[in-house]
């Protein structure tokens, strides 16, 4: 009688797992692959913006966000201010919010006014990242870029380094971004405490434009005969001061320090009017950034989380290289 208690016991048991594993085989499938349970984006296309749309330098920021998407098979769509302008940029994403993305990466123009705006796309329950330039006020979950006050320093080096430790330097920026302003006071703060035999003479407002750089250069030239080095924070600064100092007849008496590899910038390089720029790793940028966009979406459908809750990193330094005429040729392919 034991013995077919247990024979009992034992059909029992194995009808059991039959009806288990046959009615629950989907549920417990997912339970041991969780990659079967990811979130569908519904055909939503995550959106990338910026301003100055068209410029070269968002190029390989863009081709990151695309192979990006190529890897997680979701769509992308990239938008721009066409102007150095916030309000149109503040436009731009309203316009993007309205169209309910997966998730938004921005360039913020201004480190405070998009503020509001960006927030608002948060509190609607649209993932929002920030790469290149940060608005660190806002609810944006993480800044993807380059570390822009160590870049600054890493500049003052080089140029230390140029003009062996002496002389007169200016700098060439955009005073009402943080990147930029972050860049310049690296740029500053090093050649005062660590070259005391360099004076950063003169800084001023390029606008973000060929001309307009150039134009402050040539002032630049012209108050400080004996300046020797011009320090610029973005790239068409470096083209517009590689051109000042061309129609002043300085020759190779001023050094020029540059930022990003945009073909002018590299061709200026190549010949020697600048002497060398400073590479950010813009394609890991775009490329991180929609990664960050796509998972903080799956870890929310799966553990349903609110919309204002971060699960991504705050910061991630992507990087930089000093570009020269040495290395100058690796630069062209990308």
């Amino acid at each position: 009688m034991k013995k077919l208690l247990i024979v009992y016991a034992l059909l029992f048991f194995l009808f059991f797992l039959y009806v288990y594993a046959y009615h629950l085989k989907q549920p417990l499938t997912s339970l041991f692959r969780p990659e079967q349970t990811e979130l569908n984006d519904n055909g939503r296309e995550y959106v990338m913006v910026t301003f100055q749309a068209g410029i070269d330098y968002w190029k390989n920021a863009i081709k990151g966000f695309e192979d990006a998407a190529n890897e997680l098979d979701v769509s992308t769509e990239y938008r721009g201010a066409t102007q150095y302008d916030s309000h149109e940029q503040i436009t731009v994403l309203e316009q993007v919010i309205a169209k309910k993305p997966a998730g938004i990466a921005i360039s913020a123009i201004n480190p405070h006014e998009l503020n509001t705006t960006i927030n608002k796309a948060v509190e609607a329950g649209i993932p929002v990242v920030l790469f290149d330039s940060d608005a660190p006020r806002s609810k944006a979950f993480s800044f993807l870029g380059t570390n822009n006050f160590s870049a600054g320093e890493t500049g003052a080096h080089k140029m230390a380094e140029l003009l062996g430790r002496k002389g007169k330097v200016g700098v060439i920026t955009l005073p009402n971004q943080l990147n930029h302003k972050e860049r310049t006071d690296g740029f500053v703060e090093t050649i005062e405490k660590q070259y005391p035999n360099m004076e950063v003479v003169a800084i001023k407002d390029g606008k973000g434009d060929q001309l307009q750089s150039e134009k402050a250069a040539s002032e630049i030239i012209k108050d400080y005969p004996d300046i020797k080095g011009i320090f610029t924070t973005e790239a068409n600064g470096g083209v517009g001061i590689a051109n000042a100092k061309k129609s002043t007849n300085k020759g190779n008496d001023i050094k020029i320090i540059s930022f990003d590899t945009d073909k002018q910038t590299l061709d200026k390089i190549h010949e020697g009017d600048i002497s060398a720029s400073l590479a950010q790793g813009t394609w890991n940028m775009g490329y991180w950034s929609l990664q960050f966009l796509y998972q903080y979406n799956q870890e929310k459908a799966l553990n349903n989380i609110s919309n204002e809750t971060s699960i991504l990193p705050k910061y991630v330094d992507t990087g930089i290289s000093i570009v020269t005429k040495e290395n100058v040729e690796d630069f062209y392919a990308e």
